[in-house]
């Protein structure tokens, strides 16, 4: 088709990865495949001759109820299958016999989650390819990726080897998962795209419990190089705004935007006490009301106060009302040119950092994710390895909606997410669907779903 050789001509997808998909197959389809391609490959460690499920059964069936939102999804298939010969697990995500929920949890248990993180490189090539990247872009078309920490697990009983741990009391310990995510954002922009997690656990030879600083720096050195063909910039909270992880992202090509706080950065509060900054003030309309935007940038400030500090540039931002009364300000640190004409975008792109709180983490707690409920924990690997299927889930969901015209189709006639996947739920509890165009038809035109095998 014409489309096809002009998506291939203006592709910016490495051909390692481009060769592995058909554009004949649609978007979802293709996501499916590589998932399954990934299950595949998981180790097993099953020593008997009971081999009645692939092991790509057992993170499918985990990955499906997380992908249609719904916790019963596999109880629901298991009837259907009871009555009809098959399923919508087979149909759709393409499992040859459901696991029962026990199997499940004990043959993930051992999987590295590392072993899916291939899949995000897929679901980045899906996004790049459909043009959904290039609307993303920002800073000269740059990609800007937001890094921050999360809490998934908490429990003063339930724990395993790789749990955090804290005081709490005299005598309570409370154990807890964390994660370091990394999520593609970009301001005025209404979606993100998870990237590859890098959870914080206990670090072999390392007496000191893992922390969010060291997890930044082991996602930059293991997942940086990859994303250096886009030019990335690396947003990041005060805690990010020193000089080891500013140097680990700029060795990985990649440069980086950090809030930085001015009562925990002496030295350049001190280095710009007493300078007349360059300044830009912008008068901006909001309805009937008119805002005042500040900025202020000073260029080669040393980041630290001894003799090899790193030198960045700084810049600042505040908001005020028609009043003068300041409603926010905020500063930040990079390695790129600030000057007049960008220091806007600049404090645009550093505030957007946000939507990894707002649009990631809170979506997946409080949106029908459910990040934090304890759907297993297992004595290894359990927790982090449903953590990151609940994060493929989600970052499928969002290629869909920026570049599936089906998936798009369907979300549009039901108008609103919650909508959709309660539609999704209830529909495929009772029929059984050949294929995801069958399904998406039915809720987008009402078309009714083939009958038969």
């Amino acid at each position: 088709m014409p489309w096809e050789s002009a998506v291939r001509r203006n592709s910016r997808v490495p051909l390692e990865i481009e060769s592995r998909f058909d554009l004949r197959v649609p978007i979802l389809d293709r996501l499916l495949d590589s998932l399954r391609r990934c299950c595949r490959s998981l180790p097993d460690q099953r020593r008997g001759r009971n081999t009645t499920y692939d092991m790509a059964d057992f993170a499918l069936a985990a990955f499906a109820p997380f992908f249609m939102q719904c916790p019963s999804f596999l109880a629901h298939q298991r009837h259907l299958e009871t009555g009809q010969g098959r399923s919508n697990c087979q149909t759709l995500f393409g499992m040859n016999k459901i696991p029962g929920d026990s199997q499940i949890r004990a043959k993930l248990d051992p999987i590295d989650p590392a072993t899916f993180h291939p899949m995000f490189a897929d679901l980045v090539a899906e996004l790049e390819r459909c043009g959904g990247l290039d609307a993303m872009r920002y800073l000269d078309g740059r990609v800007l990726i937001a890094l921050d920490g999360t809490e998934f697990h908490c429990s003063d009983k339930i724990h395993c080897p790789n749990c955090s741990h804290r005081k709490r009391g005299k005598d309570k310990t409370e154990y807890f998962h964390t994660m370091l995510a990394a999520t593609i954002v970009a301001p005025g922009h209404n979606r993100v795209v998870p990237l590859e997690p890098e959870f914080i656990v206990p670090q072999d030879g390392h007496d000191k419990q893992d922390c969010e600083s060291r997890a930044a720096r082991r996602w930059l050195a293991a997942h940086g190089a990859r994303y250096a063909r886009f030019d990335a910039v690396y947003l990041g909270d005060d805690l990010f705004s020193r000089q080891p992880i500013c140097q680990a992202a700029l060795d990985t090509g990649g440069h980086f935007l950090f809030v930085c706080k001015p009562e925990s950065h002496k030295a350049i509060e001190e280095f710009r006490a007493g300078i007349t900054l360059d300044e830009r003030i912008d008068r901006i309309r909001n309805g009937k009301k008119w805002t005042s935007r500040r900025y202020q940038w000073l260029s080669d400030v040393p980041l630290r106060g001894d003799e090899k500090a790193m030198t960045v540039n700084w810049l600042m931002i505040e908001i005020s009302d028609d009043s003068g009364k300041v409603t926010h300000r905020n500063s930040f640190i990079t390695d790129l040119e600030v000057n007049r004409e960008n220091v806007a975008a600049f404090a645009a792109a550093g505030r957007a950092r946000w939507k990894i709180e707002n649009e990631t983490f809170n979506v997946l707690k409080t949106k029908g994710y459910n990040l934090e409920h304890n759907f297993g924990h297992g004595k290894q690997h359990l927790a982090t390895v449903l953590a990151i299927l609940n994060l493929l889930a989600f970052a499928c969901h969002t290629v869909c909606e920026l570049g599936d015209r089906a998936w798009k189709a369907a979300t549009r006639e039901l108008v609103t997410r919650q909508g959709f996947f309660q539609s999704l739920r209830t529909i495929t509890t009772y029929l059984v669907f050949p294929s995801w165009d069958a399904l998406l038809g039915t809720l987008a035109f009402a078309r009714p779903p083939p009958l038969g095998p």
